[in-house]
């Protein structure tokens, strides 16, 4: 029997708590959704978003803390959604995503995911996971979240991360790949015996 180490995820996304449960689950980490509201600054890093985040979270909790930001990266598009890619979905979703691609063929793209973590005695600790692939043409698949309809990770035999179940596309999503990173730091590191 594995003991559970319990920490706070600063986040109002379910989607995001429920996919790094099921990555985290395998290093005995269980993450709980905190009370308190991410407070995000404007900025071009998700390194400094995350940074200030987990300030912010330690003065509420005062324990151990998660905190995640992710981004689409459209090459094409200089980088747009990027850091703001929360923002742009609430207000163009994939459909606005796909008008602004209509007349480009090159479709490289990258999914990019930052996982800070802090507690009283720990200053912040930064996880990365990136994942390369390309923008679809149509929205395509039933899973997922957020952008997950559109984008098409290398490796994936053309599905898009919608198309995969969920313990598929954590196998290589920008996700998966920064929260294993911190569950290997975790568990050698920090966790309890």
């Amino acid at each position: 029997m594995i003991d559970i180490n319990e920490i706070y995820f600063v986040t109002s996304n379910d989607h995001k708590i429920e996919e790094a449960n099921r990555i985290l689950s395998q290093f005995g980490i269980k993450l709980k959704k905190s009370n308190i509201k991410k407070i995000e600054i404007q900025s071009n890093s998700l390194e400094k978003i995350v940074k200030y985040s987990l300030l912010y979270a330690i003065k509420k909790l005062n324990n151990e803390i998660i905190v995640e930001d992710s981004g689409l990266f459209i090459e094409k598009l200089n980088g747009f959604p990027g850091p703001f890619s929360s923002y742009v979905y609430k207000k163009l979703g994939c459909n606005g995503i796909l008008k602004l691609m209509k007349e480009i063929s090159d479709r490289r793209a990258l999914f990019k995911c930052v996982v800070g973590y802090c507690s009283p005695n720990i200053k912040p600790v930064i996880f990365h996971g990136i994942c390369y692939g390309n923008i679809s043409y149509e929205i395509r698949g039933s899973h997922g979240f957020g952008f997950d309809p559109i984008f098409i990770p290398d490796n994936s035999n053309g599905l898009t991360f919608s198309e995969l179940s969920p313990e598929e596309k954590d196998k290589f999503s920008h996700r998966g790949i920064a929260f294993r990173k911190f569950g290997l730091w975790y568990i050698n590191n920090i966790a309890k015996p």
